[in-house]
C-alpha cells in the first residue's frame, strides 16, 4: 500500500488533480471534452504555480544562503520544505492508507449531518498524514498515528465548515468552495483572538488600509510588483560582503529585484487558472446536489488554497514577512529553526485569515507575525521527532529530499508550525489516553455543534 499511493502522490498535484477533475466531471453528467478541459486548467494551474514557487525558492536560496553565513545566522535545524515533508506523510504505514481512511471518515460525516464539506483536495491530505506519521514514530504505535490523523481531518472539517461564508463572501467567484486544509484553518484562532484585540485599541480603526486601499494612496509603490522588487534588491545587497561586491553585483541584485517582481506579478494570474477549471465543476455540483438531495443544496466543496493565494493583500504580506522571519529566527530565544526552503509556503498562511482581517493590511501582517513566532517555536519542539521520521523514511526510500544534513535536525515550517498538529501531537504524546479523550471530547462536542448548525440551516432553505 505505501507502494501503491507513494507512485499516486508521486505523480503530484499537476497529474492528480486533473485525472480527479475529469472523472468528477464526468460522474456528475458533464460531457467528457468538458470535463477535461476543466481538470486540464486546473492542473495548468498547479504546474504554473510550482514552477513560480521554484522560482522564488531557487531564486531566494543563494543570496540567504549568503546572508545566512556574511552574519554567522546558521542555527540547528535544517529547513527541508514543504517536499520533505509531504514525503514523509506519505511514504509511511499510516500515509498508505490516509486517503481511504479519510475518505470513509469524509462519507460517515456527511451522511450523519456532521459536516457539510466534500473534500477532493486529495493531494493536501498529506498534512493529516504527516501529523499521524509523527505521532507514530514518537509512539511507536500505529493506531496512535492512526488516532491523530482522524481528529486533525474531523476538526479540520469541522473548521472548514464554520469559515466557508466569510471565505466565500470575501473572495469572489468562491462559492460552494471551502478550504479543508489544516495548515490554513490553524492560524483562524489566532487570527479571531488577535482581530478582535486589534478592533479594541482606540482609532485602529482609521488605519483600515488594503492592498487596494495601498495601490491608490501609494501609486505603484503600494502595488505587490513594486514591493517584489524592493524587497528582491534589498535581500540581494544584503548578500555583499562589501562595498565592492555590492557595486560588482549589481546586475544580479537588479535580476533578484525582477524575479521578485515576476513572482508577485504571476501568482495572481496563474490562480485565475484553477479558478476557469474549477467553475463548471462546481457549478455542475450544486446543480446535482441540489437536484438530487433535497435541503443538502448547501454542500461545499473542499478545494486547495492555492485558489485564493494571488489575493494581493496574501502577496503584500507574505512578502514583507520572508525578512521579517530570518530577523526573527535570530533574534528569538531558543529558537533553533531558520526557515529557508519553507518561505514559498508563506502565502498559504493567509488564505482563512483575510475574510476575517477583511484584507486589513497591517492587521493580517501583525497576525502573520504572531503566528509565525509561535510557528518558529512549534517548528523547534517538534524537530527530533520529525527528524526521526525523516531519517526512518530515507533509510527505506534513499529519497534525497528527506535527507537531513549530518549535524542537523530537520523541519519544516509547512503544518509543522500549525497550532493544530503542535496540540494533537502533545496531546497524544505526553498524556495519550488523558490526552486522547480530550481530543475526542473537543471533536464530538464541535461535530455536535456543527450538525446542528447545519440541520438549522437546512430548515431554514427549506422554509
Amino acid at each position: 500500500m505505501e507502494q501503491v499511493f507513494s507512485y499516486i502522490i508521486g505523480l503530484g498535484a499537476a497529474v492528480m488533480m486533473p485525472i480527479l477533475f475529469t472523472i468528477l466531471g464526468v460522474c456528475i453528467g458533464i460531457n467528457f471534452g468538458k470535463a477535461l478541459k476543466s481538470g486540464l486548467l486546473v492542473g495548468v494551474g498547479f504546474v504554473g504555480l510550482s514552477v513560480v514557487t521554484a522560482l522564488l525558492t531557487s531564486s531566494l536560496g543563494e543570496p540567504l544562503k549568503k546572508v545566512t553565513e556574511i552574519y554567522g545566522l546558521e542555527l540547528g535545524i535544517f529547513d527541508m520544505g514543504w517536499p520533505a515533508a509531504a514525503s514523509v506523510a506519505y511514504n509511511t504505514s499510516v500515509g498508505a492508507f490516509i486517503i481511504p481512511v479519510c475518505l470513509g471518515v469524509n462519507i460517515i460525516m456527511l451522511l450523519t449531518k456532521t459536516t457539510k464539506t466534500v473534500n477532493i483536495d486529495l493531494w493536501n491530505y498529506w498534512h493529516f498524514a504527516f501529523i499521524g506519521a509523527v505521532v507514530y514514530f514518537a509512539t511507536e504505535n500505529i493506531w496512535w498515528g492512526f488516532f491523530s490523523a482522524i481528529i486533525c481531518y474531523i476538526i479540520t472539517l469541522i473548521m472548514a465548515d464554520l469559515t466557508c461564508k466569510q471565505f466565500q463572501s470575501y473572495y469572489e467567484k468562491m462559492d460552494g468552495i471551502s478550504i479543508p486544509q489544516p495548515f490554513c484553518q490553524g492560524f483562524v484562532p489566532f487570527a479571531l483572538v488577535i482581530n478582535k484585540a486589534l478592533d479594541m485599541i482606540p482609532g485602529f480603526d482609521k488605519l483600515n488600509i488594503d492592498a487596494e486601499g495601498m495601490k491608490r494612496k501609494f501609486g505603484i509603490m503600494g502595488e505587490p510588483l513594486f514591493l517584489g522588487v524592493v524587497v528582491g534588491c534589498g535581500i540581494g545587497a544584503l548578500a555583499c560582503k562589501n562595498s565592492q561586491e555590492l557595486v560588482d553585483g549589481i546586475p544580479a541584485i537588479l535580476g533578484l529585484g525582477i524575479k521578485m517582481g515576476a513572482v508577485m506579478e504571476l501568482i495572481p494570474r496563474i490562480t485565475s487558472l484553477f479558478i476557469e477549471g474549477l467553475r463548471p465543476i462546481s457549478d455542475a455540483t450544486r446543480e446535482l446536489i441540489a437536484r438530487k438531495f433535497k435541503n443538502s443544496a448547501s454542500l461545499n466543496i473542499g478545494m486547495s488554497p492555492a485558489l485564493v493565494i494571488g489575493h494581493p493583500t496574501t502577496l503584500v504580506v507574505s512578502l514583507l514577512l520572508i525578512p521579517v522571519a530570518l530577523f526573527l529566527s535570530v533574534v528569538l530565544p531558543n529558537n533553533q529553526f531558520l526557515p529557508l526552503a519553507s518561505l514559498a509556503g508563506m502565502f498559504y498562511l493567509f488564505p482563512a485569515v483575510l475574510p476575517i482581517t477583511k484584507g486589513n493590511v497591517l492587521k493580517t501582517f501583525l497576525i502573520g507575525l504572531v503566528s509565525l513566532i509561535v510557528g518558529l517555536y512549534f517548528v523547534t519542539d517538534l524537530a527530533p521527532f520529525f527528524t526521526q521520521a525523516a531519517q526512518d523514511v530515507f533509510v527505506r526510500t534513499n529519497d534525497p529530499a528527506v535527507q537531513i544534513p549530518q549535524g542537523f535536525q530537520g523541519g519544516a515550517l509547512d503544518f509543522a508550525s500549525s497550532i493544530f498538529s503542535w496540540l494533537i501531537f502533545h496531546a497524544v504524546y505526553n498524556f495519550k489516553i488523558v490526552g486522547s479523550s480530550i481530543l475526542v471530547i473537543v471533536a464530538l462536542a464541535m461535530a455536535i455543534y456543527n450538525r446542528r448548525r447545519i440541520i438549522k440551516e437546512a430548515k431554514h432553505i427549506e422554509e
